[in-house]
């Protein structure tokens, strides 16, 4: 089972979820726009990454430097901006039961299976 954070807005995510489903793999989509991560299931989710918070973020958004974020803020505030803030998330990710990636390029989904 592969729970897929999912922007269907996002050419990228829907590539990565198409990749994955023609593959015949169960996957539980999570439109995180609409139901954003709490900061708990982000640490969870870096630790199957195994990456630091700014590297799962999208700093060319707006919203991020309307927040005054950089490469420089510490990590706690780094991660509630992502759960106050889901946009900010990089998309798409596949979560597995002990990996996750970031599915960027969309291939890069299918090294959860």
């Amino acid at each position: 089972m592969i729970t897929y954070w999912h922007n269907p807005r996002c050419s990228k995510s829907r590539a990565g979820l198409a990749l994955l489903q023609e593959r015949g793999t169960e996957v539980t989509e999570r439109r995180y726009l609409e139901d954003a991560p709490s900061v708990a299931e982000l640490r969870a989710v870096l630790a199957l990454l195994g990456c630091a918070p700014i590297e799962m973020m999208r700093p060319g958004e707006a919203q991020f430097k309307a927040l005054g974020l950089g490469r420089e803020s510490a990590e706690e505030d780094l991660l509630a901006a992502m759960a106050a803030h889901p946009i900010l998330i990089e998309r798409p990710i596949a979560i597995g039961a002990s990996k996750a990636v970031i599915g960027r390029p969309p291939e890069a989904v299918l090294e959860v299976l």
